[in-house]
């Protein structure tokens, strides 16, 4: 096969990878490459897909922006609970915000659907696409494709995920700190209704998150440790709900398995840069976060937002200019810092290995939940 010519090339048609080949398609040639197939959307009453992801305002604003926005059936975040393991309780409401949700939940599949469809006939899209090795050269990237194409880009964008083909072809190294955990997800039919309330326990056996999805039912991610995740992976679906609703002091009554429990780890992970000569890292390719604030999507979304609004205000220049991709990381570097910290932080807190600081940390959610600019500030950084 003939080789092809853009000005750029995404590797990873994921949701972040998708929602910046959308944002770039009107000012640039762009193609997306994805390895695996087209996704299909299917909205069957039996068929719902456990990845679930709280989309914040932002997110949905850029998302609406560019015309990737609403996806099928989303679920809404109206208030949030949140309680410790010793009695502390914090709560949070779309009111205190003057806003109608503090954020959507959606399902992979249905969002990723959602940006394909909207994709369709703007970018040039290779799927499957089976990477064999790549080339970057002073003034383009040249990325040779198993069926024997070669796609040539002034800028390539690595948006393939925590385990990055591009980024290690490139050389740019991963710092990754496992939390010696692993995050169970899996969706429900509730017997009493959610009232759009997303619900996170600090236990001692880790961290449970119930996110509202449309009518009576849930996702749920429990972040635990090995073994629990693969004592939760073993139950029965019957077995399973009984433990989550009992986990869930039965705040929703009883529980009845919707989708298979899965699981995949969990690990705090930073880029050494997320640019390098013709090269630009987005979404997990340039960082990972522990998902008890549900932030890491929409720290993707937040790189690809502002990748593409400085390409897209530099349109007659090199989009591989190191100046503008300098520009970009320099831009992303604090929000992505702190959300890290937080999540970070969060997680060594509430750790089953610290119960030492089960006093400190009940008392905190306690003063937060009564200390009013304090946790408006809150809120406005987590649900903006």
């Amino acid at each position: 096969m003939s080789g092809h010519d853009f000005d750029i090339a995404i590797v990873g048609g994921g949701l972040v990878g998708a929602s910046l080949a959308l944002a770039l398609a009107p000012h640039w040639r762009v193609a997306l490459l994805e390895r695996a197939p087209a996704p299909q959307p299917s909205h069957a009453e039996q068929d719902w897909d456990n990845r679930v992801y709280a989309i914040s305002p932002g997110s949905q604003h850029f998302l609406r922006r560019i015309g990737g926005w609403p996806p099928v059936r989303p679920g809404w975040i109206r208030k949030m609970d949140v309680r410790g393991d010793g009695g502390g309780a914090l709560g949070f409401d779309a009111l205190d915000l003057a806003v109608d949700a503090l954020a959507a939940t959606v399902e992979n599949r249905s969002l990723q659907a959602s940006l394909w469809q909207a994709l369709a006939g703007q970018v040039s899209i290779l799927c499957p696409a089976q990477l064999q090795s790549v080339q970057f050269a002073g003034d383009a990237v040249s990325l040779q494709l198993a069926d024997g194409a070669t796609v040539r880009a002034r800028l390539a964008v690595a948006a393939d995920g925590a385990q990055s083909w591009l980024r290690e072809q490139a050389g740019i190294a991963f710092q990754r700190q496992p939390y010696q955990q692993r995050g169970v997800v899996a969706n429900f039919h509730c017997a009493r209704p959610h009232g759009d309330i997303a619900r996170q326990w600090f236990r001692a056996d880790g961290i449970l998150a119930y996110l509202p999805l449309p009518g009576n039912r849930i996702s749920i991610v429990w972040s635990t440790d090995d073994a629990q995740a693969e004592a939760l992976l073993a139950l029965s679906p019957a077995e399973l709900a009984a433990r989550v609703a009992a986990a869930g002091g039965h705040a929703l009554g009883a529980l009845d398995v919707i989708t298979p429990a899965a699981a995949f780890p969990l690990a705090l992970g930073r880029a050494e840069r997320v640019w390098a000569p013709r090269l630009a890292l987005i979404g997990d390719a340039a960082h990972t976060i522990h998902p008890l604030a549900g932030q890491g999507v929409n720290l993707g979304f937040g790189d690809a937002s502002v990748l593409a609004d400085i390409l897209n205000q530099a349109v007659g220049r090199d989009p591989g200019d190191a100046a503008l991709l300098a520009r970009y990381a320099r831009s992303r570097a604090e929000d992505v810092l702190r959300m890290q910290t937080v999540c970070d932080g969060l997680q060594k807190l509430f750790s089953p290995q610290r119960p030492k600081l089960g006093l400190l940390r009940n008392l905190g959610l306690n003063l937060v939940d009564h200390a009013g600019p304090l946790k408006r500030l809150l809120m406005q950084q987590a649900f903006r």
